[in-house]
């Protein structure tokens, strides 16, 4: 028999008078709770802690959990992503480390999972299932099944990250299944996929989706049972489209992720805090918001010792200043107010070893020649997909600043080979040009430009670093050094906030669209339709096939 006294236990710290969001009936509770070695106890009022602190009537919420995303993507270190999240209220993130694995394959994964145990921040992985994207890309590493399965058994993976793969997993590849069978938990990877041959992928094991960019498509997904993870990118901006299909049913099923945000849109506009915010000015209700940005995401993971102030999780939180603006005034980590003495700067020596064997390319090696109708990819404002444009033109048309029609070069950074070339429409530059090492998923050196000199120019620099992404206008130039991989700089948060500020003044000084580098990052991205550019040339995402700019005659 348990006396009275067996409920009235001591805890570490008691936090009272909070008003605290409880995700499981989404309600404000006026309530204390209770937390012992980093975990809540209990709630009410009969538990007496060591320490007390008084929450005076403040709004308290779950950590934010961010389903899906790439932290190199950010351009940060994991340390440094952790130190500027954290202040946004987030806890935990569900990292697929596929861009550092393209580059340095499992040491890039090791590199990660080193991150999860010294920073407070939970970074979970989930195993690159595609490097290289697909079997055409030109990168370093190759990750089998075999190369993941050591991976298995650590506490901080939880699962297969994004399949892109789809041809391979309609068509049952024995190495694409035997993949999908490590683990249970797998992570969809599927644009404009619909019909049966989405119900064939789902099929095969596939859980979750961050594609989708019409609402139909996100419909059909959650219809067909998919958790829907709702993409709030620098440049994949999917969340006014989609929210329409978020109710009181569906929100168990649809999660917050960034995928893919630059750590000056993290400085500026926040992390899972600022989809929050942005759902409800679009409508949305307050407390389905901050559901799908804690207790949805946990348990898609099977995470259900998070996610919810409850007893028996984790004593992950934040203090917010009110239900509708969500503005993060201090997070919790287990109890603990999180402060900048929590985070440690670690080496980031495994990631400086890794292939870099780019030539800059002569003038020659980038000409373009021909006349007639050709190839432009175009791209769209918002989103990560392209459409293919075919316009009248001659080489000697190229560039065409009053029809926006630029070079992109791509160099490979592994081999010292002839780049690919191609032709882009919608950056808007009319001076200058601008390259970069972050060029997914294979991250090859990258540039477009108005004119060949300034090309060649801006690739020399990333050379120079061994990656970084530049920008000059013609007479000046700005670089930001990316030092682990070509993909992240050790720089602070803050620096690196600075130094992209001035690479996007000499941007906008040129004409640009919003936010280039990462729609130029994404312009080698061969699992997205419609049309890319590669190392090898114009690639057709829907064909397989590399092309010429040209048709032939």
């Amino acid at each position: 028999m348990i006396t009275k006294s067996g409920y009235e236990k001591s805890a570490d710290i008691v936090f009272r008078n909070g008003v605290v969001f409880n995700p499981f009936t989404c309600e404000w509770l006026n309530e204390d709770f209770a937390v012992r070695d980093g975990i809540i106890i209990g709630t009410g009022r009969t538990y007496h802690g060591k320490k007390e602190v008084n929450l005076k009537s403040s709004y308290v919420v779950p950590g934010f959990i961010d389903a899906h995303v790439h932290i190199e993507s950010s351009l940060l270190t994991p340390y440094e992503y952790a130190r500027l999240v954290m202040q946004h209220g987030t806890t935990t993130v569900i990292a697929d480390p596929h861009e550092i694995a393209n580059v340095c394959g499992t040491t890039g994964i090791e590199y990660m999972l080193d991150a999860h145990e010294k920073q407070p921040l939970d970074i979970f992985i989930m195993l690159p299932s595609c490097v290289p994207a697909t079997p055409l890309d030109d990168c370093a590493m190759t990750l089998t099944a075999d190369s993941l399965r050591p991976f298995i058994d650590n506490d901080a993976v939880i699962g297969l990250g994004e399949m892109m793969n789809v041809p391979g997993v309609l068509s049952h590849d024995p190495e694409v299944m035997e993949k999908l069978s490590l683990t249970p938990i797998r992570d969809g990877h599927a644009p404009f996929l619909t019909g049966p041959m989405l119900d064939e992928y789902i099929c095969s094991g596939m859980q979750s989706d961050h594609e989708s960019v019409i609402l139909d498509e996100g419909r059909e997904k959650l219809q067909k049972g998919m958790f829907l993870f709702i993409r709030e990118g620098s440049t994949e901006r999917n969340l006014r489209t989609l929210l329409p299909l978020v109710n009181t049913c569906t929100s168990a099923r649809c999660c917050f992720c960034t995928d893919d945000r630059h750590a000056d849109m993290l400085f500026t506009d926040g992390h899972i805090d600022d989809c929050i915010r942005k759902a409800i000015d679009e409508g949305c209700e307050p407390e389905l918001a901050i559901r799908m940005a804690t207790l949805s995401p946990a348990e898609r993971f099977g995470l259900f010792d998070r996610g919810a102030i409850s007893p028996g999780r984790i004593a992950d939180f934040c203090i917010i200043n009110d239900t509708r603006r969500c503005n993060v005034e201090r997070t919790y980590k287990r109890g603990d107010l999180i402060s900048s003495e929590q985070f440690i700067p670690v080496q980031a020596q495994p990631a400086h070893n890794y292939p870099f064997n780019a030539k800059i390319p002569s003038l020659e090696d980038i000409r373009i020649e021909g006349s007639g109708t050709a190839r432009v990819i175009r791209i769209q404002e918002g989103q990560i997909g392209t459409k293919t444009e075919y316009l009248q033109l001659s080489d000697n048309d190229i560039p065409d600043i009053k029809r926006d029609i630029l070079k992109t070069v791509v160099v490979s950074r592994y081999h010292p080979v002839k780049p690919g070339v191609g032709l882009v429409n919608g950056f808007r530059l009319t001076k200058g040009a601008i390259a970069s090492s972050v060029s997914h998923d294979s991250h090859n050196i990258i540039a477009i430009g108005t004119n060949d000199e300034e090309i060649l120019k801006a690739i020399s620099t990333v050379i120079k670093h061994r990656g970084a992404m530049v920008a000059r206008d013609g007479t000046s130039e700005s670089s930001l050094p990316l030092s682990v991989a070509g993909l992240m700089s050790e720089l602070p948060y803050e620096k690196v906030y600075n130094e992209l500020l001035k690479l996007h003044a000499i941007t906008q000084s040129c004409g640009s669209v919003q936010d280039p580098f990462m729609y130029l990052s994404f312009l080698a991205l061969t699992v997205i339709p419609e049309i890319r550019v590669t190392t090898k040339g114009i690639f057709d995402v829907n064909t397989f096939t590399h092309l010429p700019v040209f048709f032939e005659q």
